[in-house]
């Protein structure tokens, strides 16, 4: 079997799919009895990513595999496929997603404290239908809370292949431009604009049968028309940074969070997340 051949197979097959491919799932489209050589679905890759170069979309490696999507360059452009839908999520949402990302694992209680606000439950059950955040543990201490972290869904909506390419928080002003990535299936796609992204939240906070304590976020519109650009509290919150710390580029202090989170005796956790970081 040829290298065009095979290059051609791993391009429809990246195409076609509705995901991204992972390299065993690409060495899987030929039969055992002829077998792609070895290293030719990798150089097809490579011979894809350069054919691209002058296109509007790219061929990317997030957590998952493989996938193409629409080059940043053009995305406005694409993005107006779906204008009808402008929903977006709303700031307390944004802010518990941004501490989850970069302070897992965490407990709810630990979010609560650096946010100073209750945290109501329609926004972790929100994260949690998304597929971003899971329960990788629970706290070694009474009443064992649980402990929150990403999943390889919430990087491959953001284009990420590890966590350590999340933005330095110092650099992140806006949660909002952590611009998600375009996938080519028409399916997907609003989804993975952002533009559907208050589709899988549950009930108003205030239908919560007093579940969360007084104070909680007033969180009814998660899914509601909010600015596009969240601001740099999200991200300050998730340093633990006040305004003027965040101005002048100083660094996060560690909080009893991080300090609870690096604590290794007291938790225990579920094995290692597969989006290729500790849960630690």
């Amino acid at each position: 079997m040829d290298q065009a051949l095979i290059t051609r197979i791993v391009e429809a097959a990246l195409l076609a799919a509705n995901q991204p491919l992972a390299l065993a799932q690409l060495h899987g489209l030929f039969p055992e009895d002829e077998p792609a050589p070895p290293g030719s679905v990798e150089r097809a890759l490579d011979l894809l990513r350069e054919g691209c170069a002058d296109r509007g979309v790219e061929l990317v490696e997030v957590a998952s595999g493989f996938r193409f999507q629409v080059k940043a360059d053009v995305h406005a452009w694409v993005a107006r496929l779906w204008t009808e839908r402008k929903t977006r999520y709303t700031r307390a949402t944004l802010e518990t997603l941004a501490l989850i990302a970069y302070r897992q694992p965490i407990t709810r209680g630990e979010i609560e404290q650096v946010r100073g606000v209750a945290v109501s439950s329609n926004i972790i059950q929100a994260l949690e239908e998304r597929e971003w955040i899971r329960v990788v543990g629970h706290r070694d201490v009474p009443g064992r809370p649980a402990l929150f972290g990403t999943t390889r869904t919430f990087l491959d909506y953001f284009g990420l292949k590890r966590l350590d390419e999340l933005p330095p928080l110092s650099e992140l002003k806006d949660i909002g431009e952590l611009e998600p990535q375009l996938p080519l299936d028409p399916d997907a796609a609003p989804a993975a604009a952002g533009i559907a992204a208050g589709d899988a939240a549950g009930p108003d906070a205030s239908g919560d049968a007093g579940a969360d304590a007084p104070g909680a976020d007033a969180d009814p519109g998660d899914g509601q028309d909010t600015p596009d650009a969240v601001p740099a509290e999200a991200a300050e919150a998730a340093s633990g940074t006040t305004h003027a710390q965040a101005d002048a580029g100083a660094n996060a202090p560690e909080t009893t969070a991080d300090a609870d989170a690096s604590d290794a005796t007291h938790d225990t956790q579920a094995p290692e997340d597969t989006d290729g970081r500790s849960t630690h």
